[in-house]
């Protein structure tokens, strides 16, 4: 569906994909940082995992749409399959944020981390999947822009 796309709009649909991206993570923050705001009770937390679990979504559906160009490389076509990852732990960390709210909605004395144990966890991970796909795309971007301007020089 790419290779009908010229350079430009390569470019545009790429922009939309990390705005996109970038507010389901501002969704995914918020929504974690803000029952720790309120730490004597748990009911925030029933909002506060929809939000999550919006974020989540909108982040994965914005990694699914593809956005290499035909022309790079098999190494950073899969670099960015690799932020799908962090899109699909950001998704089991919200399943486990409802697991372990309808787990433990009986027991009054129950505190937030207990209930959010797994979702930090699983969110940490997609975090850091997407803090090295990112570094990593930079990275290999850099070098084949490099190579392909020294191909071009050569000719």
């Amino acid at each position: 569906m790419t290779a009908k796309l010229s350079g430009e709009q390569l470019e545009k649909r790429r922009k939309q994909v990390e705005a996109t991206s970038t507010f389901g993570l501002i969704l995914i923050c918020v929504a974690l940082v803000a029952p720790f705001t309120t730490v004597s009770s748990i009911e925030y937390l029933n909002v506060f995992r929809w939000i999550y679990g919006a974020g989540a979504l909108i982040y994965l559906l914005a990694r699914i749409v593809d956005v290499s160009d035909p022309k790079e490389s098999l190494r950073l076509k899969r670099l960015r399959r690799m932020e799908l990852w962090a899109g699909i732990s950001f998704g089991l960390a919200t399943a486990f944020w409802f697991i372990g709210q309808h787990k433990y909605h009986n027991d009054p004395y129950i505190g937030i981390l207990a209930v959010l144990w797994n979702t930090i966890m699983f969110t940490l991970v997609g975090a850091l999947i997407q803090i090295v796909a990112t570094w990593l795309i930079y990275s290999q971007t850099k070098k084949e822009i490099k190579n392909r301007d020294n191909r071009q020089e050569n000719k």
